[in-house]
């Protein structure tokens, strides 16, 4: 039986999150789980739906609409609310929260408001140096994600040939590392035990992985035949001769 309402994946770019939130989606059940708040910005919400400030009384009404919306469009025919929330959107995330429940006086409060009961699911990547090198790759290559079969399934940029860049990859590992200690200090300020999902887990063992997070959550998959992952890795030589280098680097 569910046992909850909702479900929100806490992360960081280049996790795994693509890949659990395409599982999850294709699972039958589970709603539609993408970066419904990704842009830190209520104008940018209301686009996403065709709806403009303007056209409310209150920024309580305009964010009253917009969750509505949005919770119709996460759950995606089912019976249960889904979000990747990436962490760079989250404070501008609550601080809606906040203006839309001021009587309430924490954030997991709000957020079981605003989308009832939600298990809280860390998607986290242990090897931090490699999610670096990952998102710095993507960044110049403008390829963020393929198919199994090298279809392109997200691309952001024109091709360009990767480059080494150690400054880049410095200061995304520098933003990773901090991104996943500030995940780590909200779960503690709002007691909660979140789903802990690593990267290497979710990668060897995909579908063991969805009927964890299934079975957290309560619900049970659809389609029960294992499959080859929806989305495929990008990591190749280039990415593994970037991390010796790199470390080589740091031991001078």
């Amino acid at each position: 039986m569910k046992r909850f309402d909702s479900y929100i994946i806490c992360t960081s770019p280049r996790s795994g999150s693509t890949l659990l939130c395409r599982l999850l989606r294709d699972a039958g059940n589970a709603g539609f789980p993408e970066s419904h708040f990704h842009e830190p910005s209520l104008d940018k919400w209301l686009g996403y739906h065709r709806l403009r400030e303007d056209e409310f009384d209150s920024r309580q009404d305009a964010l009253k609409t917009v969750l509505a919306s949005t919770v119709e469009y996460g759950k995606g025919g089912s019976d249960i609310f889904a979000l990747r929330l990436q962490r760079h959107s989250f404070s501008f995330f609550v601080e809606q929260l906040a203006v839309l429940y001021p009587a309430l006086d924490n954030d997991k409060s709000r957020i079981e408001a605003a989308f009832g009961p939600t298990l809280f699911v860390h998607l986290m990547r242990q090897n931090k140096l490699d999610q670096a090198i990952s998102y710095v790759k993507a960044q110049q290559s403008g390829l963020w994600h393929i198919a199994p079969d090298g279809t392109e399934l997200e691309r952001l940029a024109k091709p360009e040939e990767p480059r080494y860049d150690r400054e880049a990859i410095a200061a995304q590992l520098d933003q990773f590392t901090r991104m996943d200690g500030e995940w780590e200090a909200w779960f503690a300020k709002e007691r909660l035990e979140p789903l802990r999902v690593t990267y290497d887990e979710l990668s060897s063992a995909p579908y063991a992985t969805l009927s964890r997070v299934l079975d957290a959550i309560g619900l049970k998959p659809k389609q029960t035949r294992e499959r080859t992952p929806p989305v495929a890795k990008l990591a190749d030589a280039t990415n593994e001769e970037w991390a010796v280098r790199y470390r080589a680097e740091k031991m001078e």
